[in-house]
């Protein structure tokens, strides 16, 4: 499936999920998501993203790792069901929408956490989620130089 289709997915359960613990899956499933498309774009996109790209790959697996993994059947795995990228730029506006919803949403958790572990999960789950998308930002700018280099001059008048 396309990474787009994937992230609005993901934004759409992470909107849908009620508690602390729905809230918490959904995002481990948007940064297993996240790392799965910067593994993608560090092995098959623009050459000028790579580096960026395996920054995110590592920075969403950070994410993941410092939450509970979520008990999922394999079907149910979004990052498992990317087979597409098609647009680098639309892929990455999405993605940082729904690293910054993340974040929101990890704010909500940890503002409501019952227990120390929770929340200093959530925290860290925050910084994570904030840098990837820092690293999602960085990229766009890069491809937003790569454009500008490339538009033919107009000649004056």
């Amino acid at each position: 499936m396309d990474a787009v289709r994937l992230i609005l997915a993901s934004r759409r359960g992470l909107a849908g999920s009620g508690d602390a613990a729905a809230i918490l899956t959904e995002v481990w499933q948007a940064q297993a998501l996240a790392q799965a498309i910067g593994s993608r774009l560090a092995v098959s996109g623009p050459p000028e993203l790579r580096g960026e790209a395996l920054g995110l790959t590592e920075l969403a697996g950070r994410g993941c790792g410092v939450l509970d993994a979520p008990d999922l059947e394999p079907d149910d795995l979004l990052a498992a069901q990317l087979t597409e990228l098609s647009d680098a730029r639309r892929t990455l506006l999405s993605l940082g929408g729904l690293l910054g919803e993340v974040g929101i949403a990890l704010v909500g958790v940890a503002g409501s956490a019952v227990d120390e572990r929770t929340y200093w999960q959530c925290v860290e789950a925050i910084d994570a989620a904030d840098e990837s998308r820092d690293r999602v930002r960085e990229m766009l700018r890069k491809l937003a130089a790569r454009d500008q280099s490339v538009l033919p001059e107009r000649e004056p008048g």
